[in-house]
């Protein structure tokens, strides 16, 4: 679901991305960030705490798709797409590589059934100098 991102170099205090590449196969969709009914989960990224600070977490512009299980269209992401991560390194930071771990909760679904909710273990290798 999610290919291995790229090592991210920082300086201590500046603001640095980092982009996680996801993948959805055929014929499933996942929700996006914000769905469109209260009952669906939305895809999540929460990292855990370390030298790298999250600021941001950018989802692409969802698509609104109609499905045998809705009446109305649905906000979802399908094939291939980008989030984008946006970090504040610590001033304090020691300089040396790192690792950073997120987690990527999401429920896919295909065109009339949605799966149990799962989470993916995101591991964002860093350098600070």
């Amino acid at each position: 679901m999610v290919d291995p991102p790229r090592k991210i170099a920082a300086k201590r205090g500046e603001t640095v991305e980092a982009r996680l590449a996801v993948r959805v196969r055929d014929g499933f969709h996942v929700n996006s960030d914000q769905p469109a009914e209260d009952y669906l989960i939305p895809l999540r990224l929460k990292w855990e705490a370390g030298p790298l600070a999250p600021e941001a977490i950018v989802f692409p512009k969802p698509e609104m798709r109609k499905y045998e299980f809705s009446q109305k269209p649905l906000s979802v992401f399908t094939g291939n797409f980008e989030i984008t991560a946006r970090f504040k390194v610590d001033p304090k930071a020691a300089p040396g590589p790192g690792v950073l771990v997120g987690k990527l909760h999401y429920q896919a679904c295909s065109h009339n059934t949605c799966y149990r909710p799962a989470t993916v273990e995101v591991r964002l290798p860093y350098e600070i100098q």
